[in-house]
């Protein structure tokens, strides 16, 4: 690990950003330029004693999930990303470590979006990052691990994955995630981690199975869906997808028209995702 290095990077590129460049307000007028180190520290979820240690030259090595934390923090280019591990003394991300590095274009627009539920999923189903309004809309996804971080995975092997949707909806659901993963699967390979959840959902699901075999390909979401929330009920959506350029992740917006049902459940929705947050803070 060459720390002066790493030191460097992370205070040069802490420097070069601005609050509102990562979602954040401004708030009073700043001494210094760029983030603080408390909050790079609290967007990448570390504590701040141990990012300023980092920057002082007298931090212990970076583990690898703690770096793809910090590159998303930072919001690093995959180029930056794989210098920061390689000063760190890690080698550059896999090419299956790598495909979760979230587009920082998509991020930008993630981070002015606080009054409506948006999410960032791989071309897997896998939850990259979410808001404080997808949380409180969907719960956390940030805890699963393995081929269970795909909602493709989960909505064949767990059943309360399905609760989220109504009854009569859950079969196009369920083409509609084969559909997607036989996109991904064409353009990664049988090898690929695609390759390897097919396998795993062909043994594990009769329906996947018999589904997979109809051969269906999309690369699309629902544009108006119906959401069952544990407290509100159902909740009329309409969902917007925005793809990076080469189709690997998507940003996908839920919102509803002023004045109707499913806008005024949105309002309650950022209540519960506030009250949410205030009891974690003090757990």
């Amino acid at each position: 690990m060459d720390r002066r290095a790493v030191a460097d990077f992370l205070r040069r590129r802490r420097e070069s950003l601005q609050p509102e460049d990562v979602g954040l307000l401004a708030g009073a007028r700043r001494r210094a330029p760029g983030l603080r180190r408390e909050e790079v520290a609290a967007l990448a979820a570390m504590s701040a004693d141990y990012y300023t240690r980092l920057e002082q030259q007298r931090g212990p090595r970076p583990s690898e999930q703690m770096l793809a934390s910090l590159a998303r923090a930072l919001r690093l280019t995959g180029d930056e990303r794989d210098y920061l591990f390689q000063i760190a003394g890690h080698n550059a991300p896999a090419s299956v470590a790598s495909a979760t590095h979230v587009a920082p274009a998509l991020l930008r627009v993630l981070d002015r979006l606080n009054d409506t539920p948006a999410l960032i999923l791989s071309n897997l189903g896998e939850t990259l990052v979410q808001n404080r309004m997808a949380d409180a809309l969907f719960g956390d996804k940030s805890g699963y691990t393995g081929l269970a971080r795909s909602e493709i995975y989960r909505w064949f092997t767990d059943p309360s994955e399905r609760l989220r949707y109504p009854e009569d909806d859950r079969d196009r659901q369920s083409r509609a995630q084969v559909a997607n993963l036989r996109a991904a699967y064409g353009s990664m390979g049988p090898q690929s981690r695609a390759g390897e959840l097919v396998r795993a959902l062909q043994k594990a699901s009769a329906e996947f199975a018999e589904l997979w075999d109809r051969h269906e390909v999309a690369k699309r979401f629902e544009d108006h869906k119906t959401l069952i929330h544990p407290e509100l009920g159902p909740i009329e959506l309409d969902c917007q997808a925005l793809f990076t350029e080469d189709q690997s992740q998507a940003l996908l917006a839920l919102t509803a028209p002023p004045r109707t049902e499913g806008y005024e459940k949105l309002q309650l929705l950022a209540v519960l995702g506030q009250e949410h947050f205030a009891e974690t803070g003090r757990s």
